[in-house]
């Protein structure tokens, strides 16, 4: 589709048609990058969005593990008590 960009104040834009808005899933909030001359606009995703199932998936594999040991600290060692 070729559309024409807009003036908007300073700026220019362009106008999404409804029908290609829906498909795409977007709302409100986008967001806009460019990747190799190619202007990529997307819908917002929430900060951390899919971290739950991600977490969950990894437990069901067994490999929700620490990568590396932890490393005791003063309080662990000298102050804490069971």
């Amino acid at each position: 589709m070729k559309t024409r960009l807009v003036r908007i104040g300073n700026s220019r834009g362009i106008r999404l048609p409804k029908p290609i808005i829906e498909e795409a899933g977007l709302t409100d909030e986008v967001e806009v990058r460019v990747r190799e001359g190619a202007i990529i606009i997307a819908p917002s995703m929430a900060p951390r969005s899919g971290w739950a199932e991600a977490a969950k998936r990894l437990r069901e594999r067994d490999e929700d593990r620490l990568l590396s040991p932890p490393t005791p600290t003063h309080f662990d060692e000298q102050e804490w008590q069971w």
